[in-house]
């Protein structure tokens, strides 16, 4: 049996579980490939009954990114995370500890770090301050670094989680467990959990995109915003931010709009007509992928054009329209979101300071505060913050220990920061509370799995519902964790 049968044939996924059998609809790939392929042909005849009493259209397999409605009325419709891969130090940032300051260079308590697994250093590292001050900012007076001036002055737009932890300590897994539910490769992204339960309301734009900045990739690589099992018209689409937003999108020499017009739709017609005798959900994002790339050749250099837009918006940003940048990408999420996009996902690669962590982190919030901060104040300018949820988070923290020499720290799982703005999310909460060297949450803990399954509230979704039947079993985001937050909800 080829692959895409055998995936084929994993049973129903119907979001929310809710759904009926459906004439055309590619989930019911299960019982019409035995039919049609099994019996010796009678199977193909009982195969039409079948389909005739099928109750919901055919409409899910022809668009299978059509809006749908969630369990609940959702308080965000779009998300725009912003991921810092490598692991964001807390300590030179959010989670101010002078008792740090004052132990620097001693050695932590025997007892804090009995049973610690550390990934690369010695856990009777010495102590190691933080090596920028701090100041109150916002209502709230949180201690926010000098190293974000811009997101200082916006603090009580925030809902800042200083008790966030994860199970990983490695980037590769704690990337995964933090966008897919999982250490392991092969489940579904957050975005793509998302656009399988919400659609998109995007017809001429792919309804997930990813921009990459910063000096490297993201280590667990494209399963970030992969679909796992899910259809694979659910996977993230990478952006370019120069030249076309994607390869290939022009038309070579020769080729007219009315020729590939007509290329398309013969194709597409020859797909939907294997379509409606197997059922099989790749076809049907072969479809969609189709269409879709015919209609952003207009849509798509429009969406990511941002030279249209006006100095001050690009001054706020801090945006050079030529060039390449974190900032940027944060302006073309805007754009996005603007136009249906449902989930914008925007990678910066370079927060892992094992070492040069004073100069480095320098940079690294240089190259981020004020594209975040913008961002924030342009959707709340536009009335669109209160249906956009933006997430700032990495897959871990930092050590309060030194590494190596006297100036990197070693990757932390057991207590990290993250802030969330919009969607829903109560503005101005600083949440949870480490204990005085920042080693381990002390007050209101929140694990990955849990803040899935709060962001999946946020969205309308009971967590425990939004399912997908793959090998036998029901999958979901938190996979058989995770409690919504409800402190961090307005």
């Amino acid at each position: 049996m080829k692959r895409r049968q055998q995936r084929s044939m994993n049973g129903p996924p119907y979001p929310c579980g809710r759904c009926t059998p459906s004439a055309g609809d590619p989930h019911q790939v299960s019982r019409r490939w035995f039919l049609q392929q099994c019996g010796v042909g009678l199977g193909a005849i009982a195969l039409q009954g079948l389909m005739a009493n099928d109750t919901l259209g055919a409409t899910a397999a022809a668009d299978p990114l059509a809006p749908k409605a969630p369990h609940f009325a959702p308080r965000a419709k779009n998300v725009i995370l912003l991921f810092m891969g490598g692991g964001p130090s807390q300590f030179e940032m959010w989670d101010y500890k002078p008792a740090l300051l004052k132990h620097d260079g001693q050695l932590p308590p025997a007892e804090l770090l009995e049973g610690y697994r550390a990934a690369f250093i010695n856990p009777q590292s010495k102590l190691l301050g933080p090596r920028y001050r701090f100041a109150p900012a916002g209502g709230s007076g949180l201690m926010v670094s000098e190293l974000l001036p811009h997101t200082s002055k916006m603090l009580d737009d925030l809902c800042v989680v200083r008790s966030a932890k994860t199970d990983a300590f490695n980037h590769a897994p704690a990337q995964l467990l933090m966008q897919t539910g999982s250490q392991q490769f092969g489940r579904p992204s957050f975005g793509a959990w998302t656009t399988y339960g919400l659609g998109s309301e995007s017809r001429d734009l792919p309804a997930f995109v990813v921009f990459n900045s910063g000096k490297n990739g993201p280590s667990a690589g494209t399963a970030n915003w992969g679909s796992g099992f899910l259809p694979t018209v659910h996977a993230g689409v990478e952006f370019r931010t120069i030249g076309d937003p994607v390869l290939y999108l022009s038309n070579p020499e020769g080729v007219t709009s009315e020729l590939q017009q007509s290329t398309v739709n013969t194709v597409n017609a020859l797909n939907r007509q294997n379509l409606d005798l197997v059922g099989d959900a790749e076809i049907a994002t072969r479809i969609n992928s189709y269409e879709m790339a015919y209609r952003m050749q207009a849509s798509a250099p429009e969406a990511v054009g941002v030279a249209s837009e006006s100095q001050h918006v690009l001054d706020l940003y801090g945006v050079d329209p030529a060039k390449p940048s974190f900032a940027k990408n944060c302006l073309l999420a805007r754009r996005l979101v603007e136009r249906g996009v449902r989930f914008v996902q925007l990678f910066h690669e370079s927060w892992d300071q094992h070492g040069d962590l004073k100069k480095d982190i320098v940079k690294n919030c240089a190259d981020t505060d004020q594209g975040c901060a913008a961002l924030v104040t342009d959707l709340k300018q536009r009335g669109l913050l209160d249906e956009t949820l933006v997430i700032w988070c990495g897959e871990f923290g930092r050590t309060p220990m030194v590494e190596g020499g006297d100036d990197g720290r070693d990757h932390h799982p057991n207590a990290f920061t993250i802030w969330m703005a919009g969607g829903g999310v109560k503005p101005g909460l600083v949440y949870g509370a480490t204990d005085e060297l920042g080693f381990n949450v002390t007050e209101n803990p929140v694990h990955v799995h849990d803040l899935q399954a709060t962001l999946l509230h946020l969205l309308g979704f009971d967590h425990k519902q939004l399912t997908y039947r793959f090998q036998g079993r029901d999958f979901r985001l938190t996979d058989v964790h995770g409690e919504v937050v409800h402190d961090l909800i307005a």
